[in-house]
């Protein structure tokens, strides 16, 4: 399976960008230290997600960042994408793991320690666990409390990464957790200087890890 860093994971939101700048959030959120970027386009035809997705693998390929499509596998397959992240709504697991071969990124959202075990024996590479906090992403979110977050750690032998509405100034909740990295959407997609606003994030990822 490819090989990849968890450790700052972005999640875009185009909602309150245009084409263009949600490109240049995108580098500067490379350049700035994202190490893994997830294109979540929910309202997207197939076309123009495809086209969105070429573009933005353009930008992440030059930082050398993989990219992973949120949902579609298709889009993901045609715009060679490193992956795939899937919710509990969507495709399962094991059928977008057959789908992508055994050399793909296949991520997948668990908020219990049941669902973890089953997406990872289902082929899964990481776990994203949360909302660790309320989130103004316009997807349903669930409070997860980190002590389930920590539970989903020790329960399986792949990543786990903590997601919603985590940002520079919230992330101490964490700083106890075994997790793998963080992803982010506002923090860094809402920021006037991505670039600035990925390094910070980074670095204290980092220095928790170091705790």
């Amino acid at each position: 399976m490819m090989q990849f860093d968890p450790t700052l994971y972005v999640i875009t939101d185009s909602t309150y960008h245009t084409a263009d700048s949600l490109l240049d959030t995108v580098a500067g959120a490379c350049e700035g230290g994202a190490t893994l970027v997830q294109l979540r386009e929910k309202d997207a035809g197939g076309r123009a997600y495809l086209e969105l997705a070429q573009r933005v693998k353009a930008v992440t390929d030059r930082h050398g960042v993989p990219l992973l499509i949120d949902d579609r596998v298709d889009v993901a397959l045609a715009c060679g994408a490193a992956g795939v992240h899937v919710g509990a709504d969507d495709l399962p697991v094991a059928a977008v793991r057959r789908l992508l071969g055994p050399d793909k990124i296949v991520g997948a959202t668990a908020k219990t320690v049941n669902a973890a075990l089953a997406a990872w024996k289902d082929g899964a590479s990481y776990l994203g666990t949360g909302a660790i906090f309320p989130t103004t992403t316009h997807v349903t979110t669930k409070i997860t409390p980190v002590s389930t977050l920590n539970e989903i750690c020790a329960a399986v032998p792949i990543p786990v990464v903590a997601i919603g509405g985590l940002n520079a100034d919230n992330l101490s909740v964490l700083h106890d957790s075994p997790i793998a990295g963080i992803a982010v959407v506002s923090a860094v997609m809402k920021a006037d200087e991505p670039c600035l606003a990925a390094r910070q994030l980074r670095e204290q990822v980092l220095a928790m890890r170091k705790r």
